[in-house]
């Protein structure tokens, strides 16, 4: 029982610290999971991110299913599940009235932009680590090809505008055939 306490208590103060979505989350996730309670070390938190991106829908229920699942099974994932969604749902519905009224709020706005450099240092913090496990060089005749990869990704989406799914499929497709066992 203190087990699933520890996640929802985990999940929930992670979720509710997190401004900005989910990818901004990710590096509270990543403190309570390894750094505080050690459920998974780096590199797993690392595979357990990649396999949640490979797909669809928010990164942080299916971080939060994932690591509750490997802690403490069913259970674990309901109660991770629930801290993720539970309290930012019940504080959207109390806060919505209120910040309707006050969108146009310069004190508002102002704090909106103002916590907007932070959310993006903590995607680029969640990039920073995340660079380690994407571009390790690996055996084989082409060792860099997690970074051809990543930069064939980059220009197919962002130059071409062809839909990043596609870009994750062809990535499936590139690990499963010449990164196994890397």
């Amino acid at each position: 029982m203190l087990t699933l306490w520890n996640l929802f208590k985990a999940f929930g103060v992670a979720t509710l610290l997190g401004y900005g979505g989910g990818p901004s989350i990710i590096p509270l996730y990543e403190h309570q999971v390894v750094g505080r309670y050690g459920w998974l070390d780096s590199e797993e938190f690392g595979r357990a991110l990649a396999f949640g991106n490979a797909f669809p829908g928010p990164i942080a229920t299916k971080l939060a299913a994932y690591i509750g699942f490997k802690v403490a099974g069913w259970a674990g994932a309901a109660a991770a599940l629930i801290a993720v969604v539970l309290p930012t749902a019940l504080v959207m519905i109390a806060l919505s009235g209120i910040m309707l009224k006050l969108s146009g709020n310069p004190t508002i706005k102002g704090m909106i932009r103002g916590v907007q450099p932070v959310i993006f240092v903590m995607l680029a913090m969640l990039a920073w680590d995340f660079v380690k496990y994407a571009f390790q060089p690996m055996n084989g005749p082409v060792p860099f090809l997690p970074l051809l990869l990543a930069a064939a990704f980059f220009v197919m989406v962002q130059y071409y505008q062809i839909n990043a799914v596609w870009g994750i499929l062809l990535a499936l497709v590139v690990g499963g055939l010449f990164m196994r066992g890397a």
